[in-house]
């Protein structure tokens, strides 16, 4: 099998208010009050503790050469839950969130950013940086690719996108999904007009929504279910609208629907530039990949990795 190994990536994964939509997106700003601000400052806060418990915290740390936050958690006047979430608040990590907590579970990468498999998606993301358009290359979207329904592609695309997000890189995930979408959900955005709204020239408006709690993450959900997803995905206005995307934004991922519903994902991966395939240990056909990655190689579409879903 030809998967392009001096490209590939093997990387595995293991175990309502919404948002508004912005014509012109702005990246949101961190809070200013907490610039400066120690740990033990936060785990004061959110444990409300009084002088006497800060001293003996204090005394506890330089007897036994502690961290505060470990000195705090020794002496159970904090949990690791406290110190993890003060951290995230010290480096502007959005994390620990009310808005945040509330979103699916399935996105790992927000909820549980100091999980395994969060840092599973940082390290693809990592790959995926280094794996940029040379110098005098075009700029490319990266569409998430799956064999068959099931695989775990839009878990890996929505987390992705929040892993990209998280270096202030203003990231928008796009639901090219015109067949079974689920990104709306996911975030919690309206679907009443997306996608496949502009795409057949239903709205001339751009609706894009930001993700409160998720700075610098913006979603393009998928709009009305259409009756011809393939006809619409393959319009020339879809090269256009990503095109122009792609000046908007720093990174355009792109789920999309399983490539054995129809040619809708091959298709979405040639406008993009670059692709992500996702397979899912003990449940993708071989067979199926096979022919999804036949595919690819015979088109214009750079393959950028493989990965193997264990979730």
């Amino acid at each position: 099998m030809n998967i392009r190994h001096e490209h590939a990536i093997a990387t595995r994964t293991s175990d309502e208010p919404f948002a508004q939509p912005l014509m012109h997106p702005v990246a949101s700003a961190s809070d200013p009050s907490r610039a400066g601000r120690s740990i033990g400052g936060f785990i004061r806060e959110a444990r409300n503790l009084s002088d006497e418990q800060v001293e003996q915290i204090l005394i506890y740390q330089r007897k036994n050469d502690l961290k505060f936050g470990e000195a705090a958690v020794a002496l159970q006047l904090a949990s690791g839950e406290d110190v993890r979430r003060a951290l995230s608040f010290q480096f502007d990590y959005p994390y620990g969130e009310a808005r945040v907590r509330s979103l699916s579970a399935e996105l790992v990468v927000a909820a549980s950013p100091f999980s395994a498999a969060a840092e599973v998606f940082r390290d693809l993301r990592s790959k995926l940086l280094g794996l940029g358009p040379a110098e005098g290359e075009a700029k490319r979207a990266l569409a998430v690719l799956s064999p068959e329904v099931g695989d775990g592609k839009t878990f890996v695309a929505v987390n992705l996108a929040i892993a990209f997000s998280q270096l202030g890189l203003r990231t928008l995930i796009v639901d090219a999904d015109l067949r079974s979408p689920r990104v709306h959900k996911i975030f919690e955005v309206p679907d009443r007009v997306g996608l496949s709204n502009v795409l057949a020239g239903l709205t001339h408006q751009d609706f894009i929504y930001d993700v409160p709690g998720l700075p610098s993450l913006y979603v393009l959900p998928a709009g009305i279910e259409p009756p011809n997803p393939n006809e619409l995905i393959a319009k020339p206005g879809f090269t256009l609208l990503l095109r122009d995307l792609l000046q908007r934004f720093d990174q355009v991922i792109v789920d999309t629907p399983a490539s054995s519903l129809g040619a809708d994902a091959r298709i979405t991966a040639m406008k993009a530039g670059s692709c992500l395939v996702v397979s899912r240990r003990h449940g993708t056909k071989v067979k199926a990949l096979k022919g999804l990655l036949d595919a690819i190689d015979k088109s214009p579409t750079a393959l950028a990795g493989v990965m193997l879903n264990d979730r």
